[in-house]
C-alpha cells in the first residue's frame, strides 16, 4: 500500500466522521466539547491529516452515540489505516502488532478456515512457516512476526471472551512443514478444544460439505470480516458481506463434529502423520 493510498484512507475516514458528525446534529466545536478533545484534532481528523488513536475513537464514538454499524464502518477504516502504517514500520512483526490489537479490542471472534489453521490456534514452528510461505520475506523479520503471532494468542485465556473456530478436515491435512510439525499442532488444537470459552469444530472429509469453501476469514465482533490474503488482509465491513460470512460459518459449523468426536477425528489424522513420518525416514 502506497503513500497515496493511505492518504486516501484517510481522507476517507475524514469524511466518514464528517458525515456522522453532521448526522448527529454537531458542529467540529459541538464533538470537541462532547468528547473531550481538542478542537483541531477533529479538524485534523476530518481533512485526512491525522489518523486518531483508540482513546480519542472511543471518545469520539461515545459523543457520536454510534450504533452497532456506525462503529463497524469507522472501525473498517481504522483498521485497515493502521495495519498499513504498522506494516511499514516493522514488516510482518509490525502487521502482526496490528492484528494483535484489533484481537485486544474484540469481545467475539469467530474464524472459519478451509486450508490452514487458524492464527490464533498456531504453533509457533506453524506460524513461522504460514508467514512466510509465498513471500519474498527475511526470516528473521517471519521468526519475529511468529512470535509477536504467538504472544497474541494470550486472548484465548482471557475471561469475557468468546472463540468459535471451524476447520475442513483439509485445513489440518495440509502439511506446510513436516509430520513432525503437524502432530504438534494437532496437540495444540486438543489442548485448545478444552477451553470453556472456545468453541473448536472440524468439518470431516466424510461429511457432504454445504457449499465450496473458497477462502477462510475471521469475523470480529460482528461488524468486520477480515480475509488474509498473500499479499495482506482483505477487510470486508458492508453488512450483506459480513451476513455472508456469518452464515456461512454456521453452515459449516453445523456440519462440524466436537468435542470427544473432534478429538477421535484429529487422533485419527495424527496416526496418519506418524505413519507419513515413517514412510519419510
Amino acid at each position: 500500500m502506497d503513500v497515496e493510498d493511505r492518504r486516501d484512507r484517510l481522507r476517507a475516514l475524514g469524511e466518514l466522521l464528517r458525515r456522522l458528525r453532521k448526522d448527529a446534529g454537531l458542529t467540529g466545536k459541538d464533538l470537541a466539547l462532547r468528547a473531550g478533545v481538542a478542537q483541531p484534532t477533529i479538524s485534523r481528523i476530518e481533512t485526512g491529516q491525522l489518523l486518531p488513536v483508540p482513546e480519542t475513537v472511543d471518545r469520539l464514538v461515545e459523543a457520536l452515540g454510534l450504533d452497532d454499524a456506525g462503529r463497524g464502518e469507522l472501525d473498517a477504516l481504522l483498521v485497515r489505516l493502521r495495519d498499513e502504517v504498522s506494516r511499514l514500520k516493522g514488516g510482518l512483526a509490525g502487521r502482526e502488532a496490528a492484528n494483535a490489537a484489533r484481537l485486544r479490542s474484540a469481545r467475539r471472534v469467530v474464524s472459519f478456515q478451509s486450508a490452514m489453521v487458524p492464527a490464533l490456534l498456531q504453533t509457533a514452528e506453524y506460524a513461522r512457516l504460514a508467514l512466510a510461505f509465498g513471500r519474498d520475506v527475511d526470516e528473521e523479520d517471519a521468526a519475529k512476526a511468529a512470535a509477536v503471532r504467538v504472544e497474541g494468542q494470550a486472548v484465548l485465556f482471557e475471561s469475557g471472551r468468546e472463540f468459535s473456530f471451524v476447520l475442513t478436515e483439509g485445513a489440518v491435512r495440509t502439511w506446510p512443514g513436516s509430520p513432525a510439525l503437524m502432530r504438534a499442532q494437532l496437540d495444540r488444537l486438543v489442548q485448545v478444544s478444552t477451553l470453556p470459552h472456545v468453541g473448536l469444530g472440524v468439518v470431516p472429509w466424510s461429511t457432504e460439505t454445504p457449499g465450496f469453501p473458497l477462502h477462510g476469514f475471521t469475523i470480529y465482533d460482528g461488524s468486520v470480516s477480515v480475509v488474509e490474503s498473500l499479499t495482506g488482509d482483505l477487510m470486508l465491513s458492508e453488512p450483506g458481506e459480513v451476513a455472508a460470512h456469518g452464515e456461512t460459518f454456521e453452515a459449516f459449523a453445523a456440519a462440524a463434529v466436537y468435542g470427544e468426536g473432534l478429538r477421535d477425528l484429529l487422533g485419527q489424522i495424527g496416526a496418519d502423520y506418524e505413519e507419513l513420518a515413517t514412510r519419510l525416514s
